[in-house]
């Protein structure tokens, strides 16, 4: 991932260094396994935990003659172990050192994943709880519907992204799974406890039946998990863009001191940041296809997988983590214009109550839904049409047919709080 989009500490992780490292790690515990079983004398062992060294550059030079990442690791190793070299990568096969390396660097991307994704859900509650009275238009189709309010709009994507973050721990640990069983998963020239062995050194599970390959559906399920994830972010990053428009600026993103927003108008102040987390999730999305079209590989293995892979999934760790911080940010940062907001409430002119209305009619008069339907759609049809000062109210208020509602009632009907009484039972419901 280009260092525009990811954290330093991701992108370590997911370094050829750092891969490498993994590498050594595995191939020094599958060393140490045989050296307890008496296959390898205390004096190599030393010599292969000892002088296992490699350089990244060497290993890349031995590469482009070879062709075999794997191979041109083993023999720098070699060239620094010596003669007791020899025991490294006994028995194995490349996938069982590939395969159980990428799901150690999965889990450690994970830990730092989910410590971003704790503070964004902070930040998602705290956010909630502070604008959960705040009136503002409520939108079906873009179209004013009823009156919500802001926080109670912010807890519906607390409780989803709390729906991801548990997807998502799952997923990460439908990836804890290592294989060290051979070139088709039979054991043939290593016993099973070797890979108990290793599998426990470094904290991962062993794939019960593993091919070649951990099957890559344990992937394709995290790669979701991620894409859902990132959806949902989006999802949030899009109401702030419609929220934020001219026409209305209920709230907008933080806009830096210093942050210019166009190169040609100076007064701009567009939502870049919302509109990256669209963007990213569009990647993300698409990753998640891929990782579903590397389930299906040739008998028990091939590497059409390993390309998409080393693309995929330091692509999707570290943009999740990203969108994470910056998604944080926002929230943290979050303009909320009050005024504009009750101003948007008023621009229908009261059409937002018409279903309340409605109901108030229908309890009150002496006719049907279906005519109680067609008085207050009328009304509301001459509201949008005509662009005067009387607004619905006032053009019910004044039908000699509805003459026996008090005022009161009527009142009640057009005051935003009265459709917004229960929101407190939804957040005690969801944050008790």
């Amino acid at each position: 991932m280009i260092d525009r989009y990811s954290t330093p500490q991701m992108r370590h992780l997911w370094s050829l260094q750092y891969k490498f490292e993994v590498w050594k790690d595995i191939e020094i515990a599958a060393c140490e396994y045989w050296h307890d079983e008496g296959k390898i004398n205390k004096s190599d062992f030393e010599d292969i935990k000892n002088k296992a060294k490699f350089s990244v550059d060497r290993i890349l030079e031995i590469e482009n003659e070879v062709h075999h990442d794997v191979i041109a690791f083993l023999t720098n190793m070699a060239e620094n172990i010596g003669k007791a070299s020899r025991f490294v990568h006994f028995g194995l096969t490349s996938s069982d050192v590939v395969d159980t390396a990428l799901s150690v660097i999965i889990q450690k991307s994970g830990v730092l994943i989910l410590k971003s994704y704790e503070i964004y859900l902070e930040a998602l509650k705290k956010s909630a709880k502070k604008y959960k009275d705040l009136i503002v238009a409520g939108r079906t189709h873009g179209v004013h519907a009823e009156p919500t309010t802001l926080g109670l709009k912010i807890l519906g994507y607390y409780e989803e992204a709390k729906r991801n973050y548990k997807r998502l721990k799952e997923a990460l640990d439908e990836t804890a799974y290592g294989k060290i069983s051979g070139a088709v998963g039979t054991y043939s020239q290593l016993p099973p406890e070797l890979e108990d062995y290793v599998m426990k050194k470094i904290n991962l599970k062993v794939e019960p039946v593993s091919t070649q390959v951990v099957p890559r559906d344990r992937h394709a399920v995290l790669l979701n998990a991620i894409s859902m994830t990132a959806q949902g972010i989006a999802r949030f990053a899009q109401e702030i863009r419609l929220m934020q428009k001219t026409e209305s600026r209920e709230i907008e993103e933080p806009f830096q001191k210093g942050q210019k927003g166009s190169s040609a108008m100076p007064h701009k102040r567009n939502p870049i940041l919302c509109e990256r987390m669209c963007g990213l999730a569009r990647v993300l999305l698409g990753y998640s296809v891929t990782a579903q079209q590397d389930i299906s590989l040739w008998h028990e293995r091939d590497i059409s997988h390993s390309s998409a892979e080393r693309i995929i999934f330091p692509d999707a760790m570290s943009l999740l983590e990203y969108m994470l911080i910056k998604m944080t940010f926002v929230i943290e940062n979050l303009h909320v214009y009050e005024n504009n907001a009750e101003r948007v409430l008023n621009l229908t002119k009261g059409l937002m109550f018409s279903s309340r209305a409605l109901l108030v009619i229908t309890e009150n008069c002496d006719i049907t839904r279906e005519e109680a339907y067609a008085i207050v759609q009328k009304a509301a049809m001459e509201v949008w049409e005509n662009n005067d000062s009387e607004g619905l109210k006032d053009k019910l208020m004044n039908n000699s047919n509805l003459k026996d509602i008090p005022k009161e009632k009527w009142d009640e009907v057009f005051n935003p709080a009265s459709y917004l009484k229960n929101v407190d039972s939804i957040f005690d419901r969801c944050l008790s």
